[in-house]
This record gives C-alpha cells, structure tokens and sequence, in this order.
C-alpha cells in the first residue's frame, strides 16, 4: 500500500521538492495551506505537481486546523517544513517568528500525539542554530549558540522535538539543514538576491524597487561564510530519516564554506562579468548579530541514511542564474 505524508510549508521550497519527490515514491501527498491574499502556490506549479497534491486549509498557529488536517488525511508521515523562514524578518517579526517557526512545531507535535501518535514526524531544524558557532565544523554534538529570533525559535521546535520523543514515544527526527538554495528560492534569501541581479544587470533590465535599470547589487556582509547546497538535494535526506528504524537527528550539508563575496563572483562570472564593478556593500544590511560561518559535518547522514549532496556549489549557482535569466527574459519580453 502507498503512503500518505502530510507536508507543512508546502507552497515553500522545500516543501515544492519534497512533494514532487514523494510523488515519485508513490505517496499520496497533502498538504497545509495557509490562505493569503496573493497565490502562492506557483512553486507546486512550476514543478508540474499543483494538480498531484491535496491541499487543506489550516496554520500552524491553529492547533484545531492541524487536528482537522490529520483527522482527514492519516499520514504515515509529517514533514514539517512551515516556518516564517527569513532570519531578517525575525528581528522586525520575533513574536510571529516565535509563534509560527517554535510554537508552531510544538503544535503539530501535541496534535499529533493527541489524534495520530502512529504517524512519522520530521521537524525542519536549521544551521542558524549554531549561530555564533562553539566548533569550527558542526556536527550533531555541536552546542548552540542561536543568534537571531529565528534560530532561537527554531531551537525550541528542535527540542521540542527531542522532548515528544523522548517523553511519549514519537517518532519525531529533526534534520539540521544547512544553508539549501534553488531557482524556487525567495527573493529575499541572499543567494536569490544575486542570481536576480546579475540576470537584470546582465540583460539591463529594471530592478526589483522599480528605480530604473539595475545597475549594481547592495549586500551586507560579503565574507561571511555559509555551506551551501541544493534543496532538491536535501529533501531526500529528510525522507530518508523517516525510514530508519528509529528516530534520530541528523546534520544535512556540504560540508564545503564559501563566502558571499565568492558566491557573487561565481554568479557574476558566469555571465561574463567582474562582480567587483557591480556588488556594494552597504551597512543597511548588517544583521544586528551576525553569524560568520557555518560548515557542517554531515558525516553522520552519509553514514546512517547513505547520503550525500550531489550538486556542487558552482552547479547550484549556474543553475539559480540560467533560471532567473529565463524569467527575467520574460519579464522584459
């Protein structure tokens, strides 16, 4: 018989991949909608998999709605992937980032062990966690230093996670994911922001604010360091947690760093250009704690669930540059 998984943040990255991935094991597939005034389910589109899944209302800060979607659906599996996702946002927004991105697990996790304690529970656990890091490659093992309201939040949905396992008998992982990208990455997540600019920079189209033709690309800290990969990558280590034959947490990475500044130069350069003559940096987007540099070691996930990123750095952003060309094309058209 096929699975069925239920899916928080569906409309996300991450949630867009892992729905077209799960399709492809045979599952049938719902997933949590929060309504907005605005579509937001261009993601599923773009993959071909809109049509594919179920959709059901509900929030995460609604523990009622949750309870009605498990009720409705019976997943053997619940990837919990809705967050309010952006750290910047989570200075302006700490309270709905608390709600959304801590409580919100905490949510799905009670209504879980009150209608469906059965069912498999993966939490979306991130690097921020880290933040200001205690090792100089982290690993499950690492201590946590969060530096933002984000990575504060995220760190009491990590160990709310632990604790439902450990108090109730869930089978509850949470997968560390270090920095993932992709062309349905938002466009205020930085790696976003570049791949946009040099397409609207190289093609002189309009910039996003709509202050003529984009000319230059404002970033904050160029140097610091993050372990990129691809999210259509990760997804399947989030997968395959579930399928071991007992719950765990478990780093998810490169377990290369790279700076900003040379993620730029490999976004500009592959589109013929210099990224010196182009990036400024401004001290608008300074965070008001910064995290330096994250770098994971994702020994343990190679060795328990046999995986490992397939997709380089260089191929991610040649990638998320090609795609945002096209779109950019068209926008212009």
């Amino acid at each position: 018989m096929s699975k069925t998984a239920l899916i928080t943040g569906i409309t996300g990255q991450d949630g867009a991949y892992l729905s077209r991935f799960l399709l492809s094991k045979g599952y049938e597939v719902y997933g949590l909608l929060a309504r907005r005034s605005t579509p937001t389910t261009w993601r599923l589109q773009h993959l071909g998999v809109l049509d594919k899944v179920h959709l059901i209302d509900g929030d995460l800060t609604d523990i009622a709605s949750i309870v009605r979607a498990l009720l409705a659906c019976k997943p053997d599996e619940v990837y919990n992937l809705g967050a309010q996702s952006f750290v910047a946002t989570s200075w302006a927004q700490p309270i709905l980032t608390a709600n959304a991105t801590g409580l919100g697990a905490l949510n799905i996790l009670e209504a879980i062990r009150q209608v469906r304690p059965e069912a498999k529970f993966y939490q979306a656990s991130t690097s921020e966690m880290f933040g200001k890091i205690q090792e100089p490659v982290q690993s499950e093992r690492t201590p946590f230093y969060p530096r933002s309201p984000y990575g504060v939040a995220k760190l009491f949905a990590h160990w709310s996670t632990i604790n439902y396992r450990e108090s109730f008998g869930l089978f509850g992982c949470s997968g560390i994911l270090f920095n993932h990208e992709s062309p349905l990455r938002g466009i205020e997540f930085v790696t976003r922001k570049v791949t946009d600019a040099v397409a609207r920079i190289k093609l002189g189209a309009p910039s996003r604010d709509g202050d003529g033709v984009q000319k230059d690309l404002h970033l904050g800290n160029i140097d610091a360091k993050r372990d990129w990969g691809f999210a259509g990558d990760y997804v399947e280590a989030m997968w395959a947690m579930l399928q071991q034959p007992e719950p765990d947490t478990y780093v998810v990475a490169t377990g290369r760093t790279t700076t900003v500044r040379d993620m730029c130069r490999i976004a500009f350069e592959h589109v013929g250009l210099d990224y010196e003559k182009y990036v400024v940096v401004d001290p608008k987007f300074y965070r008001p704690a910064e995290v330096d540099i994250l770098l994971g070691n994702p020994a343990k996930a190679k060795e328990k669930l046999g995986w490992e990123a397939k997709t380089t750095l260089e191929q991610l952003i040649t990638m998320m540059v090609d795609a945002d060309l096209e779109r950019v094309k068209r926008e212009i058209a």
